[in-house]
């Protein structure tokens, strides 16, 4: 793990410790904080070997980086919403009900590929659009 702390932080860290501490007790000190540190790593490991026991072989070949929150690419997952395709729901029987708007969306596409497109109904002249009262 990288904590961000450069060398430079690290001596000024050690020297601040050595005058609050003491050059007689900082060796104890270090030491405890050793212990420590080995404490957490094998709690650390010993965690993990528990989880991946409980949870099964299933889980192994799960890739944790995709779900890291940092590979986040707002860009990439609104594309890809873009780009699914939407089925038109059934109904309507007028001229204008129906009535598929298609457009190309080639230019969103990365290299200009064509793309799937999208389907939207028309509502009939003077009918309301769908509303949901519970969601405003």
């Amino acid at each position: 793990m990288n904590f961000g702390l450069s060398a430079d932080k690290l001596i000024v860290i050690a020297v601040i410790a050595l005058m609050v501490v003491g050059p007689e007790r900082l060796p104890k000190y270090a030491e405890g904080f050793a212990r420590l540190v080995k404490r957490v790593g094998e709690y650390l490991r010993g965690a993990k070997d528990r989880v991946s026991s409980e949870m099964g072989p299933e889980f192994e070949d799960v890739d944790w980086r995709k779900l890291d929150p940092r590979q986040y690419d707002p860009r990439r997952i609104i594309r890809e919403a873009i780009l699914d395709e939407v089925v038109p729901s059934p109904g309507g029987g007028g001229a204008g009900a129906g009535a598929p708007i298609v457009g190309s969306i080639a230019a969103l596409a990365p290299g200009g590929a064509m793309t799937p497109t999208r389907t939207v109904e028309r509502l009939e002249t003077g009918e309301l659009p769908p509303y949901d009262s519970e969601a405003t």
